[in-house]
């Protein structure tokens, strides 16, 4: 059975994960972007015949691989977790939860482990045909990973296709491709590929624009810079398009995280976007009379707009959240939070009731209960929920996070632009300024990337499960100390494994594309 277990324990259980999660997630995206251009490049390679093409294809690909090999081990440990740390969690839901990660497995990534080698050692060996094919199924098997994986955390956020088994205390998967093809599921799936892309795209532009400042490589440089900018382009406009349906999708299926981006306590209709605002730190209730703000400029009945598809809709804040009572988009009137934290105790009352009954072959009273729990079960996490307070994530972090995400990816939108621009005047090789900013905005598409996992992830909160599993009850029985000693220990590991990255990829870069030809 699930038990709520000592806050420190969640505390240190939660930071290793996160730690291990951002760790993994510096390496992730460039490998999802940095595959699909050293891809195209190959293609270019593969229809022109040209020599330099190739290049520059076989030094992004070499690059590609030490990002790979690193990336790779933080995703094996991250999983492991699951088990160690969260055995409560895996319990509740692990026949949901595993199906994809088992199918990433077994497919996507024995997928990309059958195509890498040829890949990084069929250069000459075998024809250029089987080689483009094999550099393509090589980042497509990386893109179905993510896919998986993807697929799994949307469920955390959208649990659908299920049902809940009391005999096991377990959720079973009813409907596969209803967690499969979860709107959500979707959207975050290209969402987050789409950075992944940004970020390949950066990476390339940035170093190349290293090799301009020091006046070497230039033609590489430059047919680089033309390729990374237009992809970066491409995937800075459609990620507008992802992000307008994460903001939808979580308007409708998670209401409280977006109340924390917006740092919203009292919704209403055709309600404005904070475009840009200063929260107020005197602020540290829902129920304080402090305004919510210091300073703050919105666009009028935009908000409205992105949650629900109409400039005077209803969006509810954190306040109307708590204490319910207002008309949902569903025409229902929303219960309050003390009315679904009786309802989730409903739940689990009636399942232990349940599950007495069952053994005292009492059918009929089995049969009541069991009926009490499926009414309830819904809310079944809010049970675990002692204070009404617990349900608002911290708004400050979603908050300002969300908004380094949204500006970074405005400004990446206009240096590919300006990029794009100055190349077609034949300046970019005379432009220093510009090469600077190329090379200076490298880890900003990391910090984007990472601001965007910090509002799904903390915006979520208390919540492992949405309204099903809270945090409080997910985490294996441990030694609080032992989970802080990991801690510590993964920090390290981790650092030395970025360190020696960079390190690596680092010497790569000054021996130049030529080195990594031969």
């Amino acid at each position: 059975m699930i038990e709520n277990i000592d806050t420190s324990l969640i505390d240190w259980s939660r930071a290793q994960f996160a730690l291990t999660a951002m760790y993994h997630w510096l390496f992730v995206p460039l490998t999802l972007g940095l595959g699909v251009i050293q891809a195209i490049m190959e293609t270019i390679y593969y229809r022109t015949g040209n020599e330099a093409w190739k290049k520059t294809a076989q030094f992004w690909m070499k690059l590609f691989g030490i990002n790979f090999a690193i990336g790779v081990a933080t995703g094996l440990i991250l999983e492991f977790e699951f088990g160690t740390n969260w055995s409560n969690y895996s319990w509740f839901v692990g026949d949901i939860f595993g199906a994809p990660l088992a199918i990433e497995g077994i497919l996507a990534f024995f997928m990309e482990a059958t195509f890498i080698a040829v890949m990084f050692f069929g250069w000459d060996k075998v024809s250029k045909r089987f080689h483009l094919a094999s550099t393509w199924l090589t980042i497509i098997g990386a893109t179905l990973s993510a896919l998986w994986i993807l697929i799994a955390n949307a469920w955390m956020q959208y649990p659908v296709g299920m049902h809940f088994n009391p005999d096991t205390v377990r959720n079973e998967m009813s409907d596969f491709w209803a967690v499969a093809l979860s709107p959500v599921a979707i959207n975050k799936f290209f969402h987050t590929v789409l950075s992944g892309w940004i970020v390949g795209a950066l990476f390339v532009l940035g170093i190349s624009c290293w090799y301009l400042l020091k006046k070497r490589n230039t033609a590489f440089a430059l047919s680089s810079i033309k390729v990374s900018a237009i992809f970066g382009l491409v995937a800075s406009i459609l990620i507008l398009w992802t992000g307008d349906g994460s903001a939808y999708q979580v308007a409708q299926k998670q209401p409280m995280k977006l109340a924390a981006m917006e740092g919203l306590y009292e919704g209403g209709n055709g309600v404005g976007l904070v475009g840009i605002g200063i929260l107020n730190p005197a602020k540290t209730s829902y129920l304080d009379n402090q305004n919510a703000f210091i300073f703050d400029i919105k666009f009028p009945k935009l908000l409205s707009f992105l949650a629900e598809r109409d400039i005077n809709a209803y969006v509810p804040g954190i306040v109307n959240l708590i204490e319910g009572g207002y008309t949902t988009n569903t025409g229902t009137v929303a219960l309050s939070a003390k009315e679904k934290i009786e309802k989730g105790k409903a739940a689990i009352k009636a399942l232990a009731d349940y599950r007495k009954a069952v053994k005292d072959k009492d059918t009929a009273a089995a049969g009541q209960y069991r009926v009490t729990l499926e009414e309830n079960f819904p809310y079944f996490g809010y049970g675990y929920i002692k204070d009404p307070a617990e349900l608002i994530p911290h708004v400050g972090l979603t908050f300002y996070s969300f908004r380094v995400m949204v500006i970074l990816g405005c400004f990446f939108i206009l240096l590919f632009i300006i990029t794009l621009i100055w190349d077609k005047k034949g300046k970019i090789a005379d432009t220093r300024w510009l090469q600077y900013v190329g090379l200076w905005s490298i880890p900003l598409g990391y910090i984007a990337g990472q601001a965007g996992w910090i509002v799904a992830e903390v915006g979520r909160q208390p919540w492992a499960i949405q309204d099903i599993l809270p945090t409080s009850a997910s985490i294996s029985k441990l030694n609080p100390s032992s989970v802080q000693t990991t801690f510590y220990l993964f920090l390290i590991l981790f650092t030395i494994l970025l360190i020696a990255e960079i390190g690596i990829m680092v010497k790569a870069i000054k021996k130049g594309p030529e080195a990594a030809a031969h």
